[in-house]
C-alpha cells in the first residue's frame, strides 16, 4: 500500500515538472544570461569625433583671441630671445676683457662701400676732349708750352710781343686750368678729406671752378695794373707769361691725376697725392723760380718788395683758399 502511494506521488511530481517547462507568451522567463537591449541612437565613436572637433574649434578660437584680442602674458618666457641672449650677450665685467683674440662672436654688421659721383667721370672726359681740341687747333702753341718746361729760351720767348701763344689759346688753356683745378679740389675735399658744405655735387664743382678762374684772372689784372702804375709793363708781361706757362704745365699734371683720383680705391689716394705734390713742386721750382730769378735779375729793386709781393699775391691766396675750404692735413 505504501509503495503504491509513493508511485502515485512520483508520477504526479513528474507531470507537474513537465507542465512547468512549457513556454507561455504572457510569462517572462528569468534567465541567468542577461540580454542587452539594441542601441537605436548615434554610435559612441561618432560622438567622440564630434566632441573632438568641437574642442579643436574652441582651441583655435581661443588662440585667435589671444593673438588679436587678448594681450599675451608678459611673464611668459620668450625662447627665441633667451637663445640669442645666451649665445651673444656679453657676460664679462665692465668690457675690460674684450679683445679681438678672445672674442668668439664673428658676427658683424659690415660697412658701406663709398661710391663717387658718376658725373665726375663725364666732366673729366669732357676736359680731356677739350684739351685734345686745343691741341688739334693750336698744335704749335701746345708744343711751345711743353717745350718751355725743358728749353729756357722758349720760356723767355713766351713773354715777348712776338709770342707764338695767341690770345685764344691762352683763354682756352686758362679755362682748362680753372675747371681742372676745380674738379681736383672737389675730389680732394669731398672724396678724401670728407668735408661737407652747404652746396654739393655739380653745384659745388661749378662754384669752385668759377671762383678759381675769377681769382687768377683778378691776379693777372692786378699785376697788369701794377705794371702800368710803376711803368714796368714789359717786366710784368714776362712775369705773367711765366705764371701762365707754370699753371698750364700744372694743368696737364692735374688732369690725369683727377682721372686716377676718381677711379682708384681710397687707400691708394695718399700715394697719388704725394706723387702729385712732388710733380707740382718740381714744375714750380724748375720753371717758375728759374724764369722769375732771370726776370728779377734784369730789374734791380729792393728784395723786401719781392717778399711782400710773394706773401700778398702768391702765398696768402693759397692759404686763404685752404682755410675757406676747411681742408685739414692728415
Amino acid at each position: 500500500m505504501r509503495g503504491f502511494a509513493f508511485l502515485c506521488f512520483l508520477v504526479f511530481a513528474t507531470c507537474l515538472a513537465g507542465y512547468a517547462q512549457q513556454p507561455d507568451s504572457g510569462v517572462v522567463v528569468n534567465d541567468s544570461v542577461r540580454i542587452r537591449p539594441r542601441f537605436t541612437g548615434p554610435l559612441p565613436f561618432l560622438d567622440s569625433v564630434a566632441r573632438a572637433s568641437a574642442l579643436r574649434q574652441q582651441y583655435v578660437s581661443d588662440s585667435l583671441n589671444m593673438v588679436y584680442i587678448v594681450a599675451p602674458d608678459p611673464t611668459r618666457p620668450n625662447m627665441f630671445v633667451d637663445s640669442i641672449l645666451k649665445t651673444d650677450a656679453y657676460k664679462g665685467m665692465q668690457y675690460l676683457d674684450l679683445s679681438t683674440s678672445r672674442s668668439k662672436n664673428i658676427q658683424g654688421y659690415g660697412h658701406t662701400r663709398p661710391s663717387r659721383d658718376a658725373w665726375v667721370i663725364v666732366i673729366i672726359i669732357l676736359l680731356l676732349l677739350f684739351s685734345s681740341a686745343i691741341n688739334i687747333t693750336a698744335s704749335k702753341d701746345m708744343s711751345n708750352i711743353f717745350q718751355s718746361f725743358y728749353n729756357r729760351r722758349n720760356a723767355m720767348q713766351a713773354g715777348k710781343e712776338d709770342s707764338p701763344i695767341n690770345a685764344w689759346t691762352f683763354i682756352g688753356l686758362f679755362l682748362l686750368f680753372g675747371f681742372t683745378f676745380g674738379v681736383f679740389l672737389y675730389l680732394l675735399t669731398t672724396g678724401f678729406y670728407k668735408v661737407y658744405y652747404t652746396i654739393s655735387g655739380f653745384q659745388l664743382f661749378a662754384t669752385l671752378s668759377i671762383v678759381i678762374i675769377l681769382l687768377f684772372a683778378t691776379k693777372f689784372l692786378v699785376l697788369k695794373f701794377l705794371g702800368f702804375v710803376f711803368d714796368i709793363n714789359k717786366l710784368v708781361s714776362e712775369y705773367i707769361s711765366t705764371l701762365s706757362l707754370t699753371y698750364f704745365n700744372i694743368t696737364f699734371v692735374l688732369l690725369p691725376v683727377a682721372l686716377c683720383f676718381s677711379l682708384i680705391a681710397e687707400k691708394f689716394i695718399p700715394y697719388l697725392l704725394a706723387i702729385t705734390l712732388l710733380l707740382v713742386v718740381v714744375i714750380f721750382i724748375w720753371q717758375y723760380l728759374r724764369s722769375s730769378v732771370s726776370i728779377i735779375s734784369n730789374f734791380r729793386f729792393h728784395k723786401f718788395y719781392l717778399f711782400v709781393y710773394l706773401c700778398a699775391l702768391e702765398i696768402c691766396p693759397i692759404l686763404i683758399l685752404i682755410k675757406a675750404l676747411n681742408i685739414g692735413f692728415r
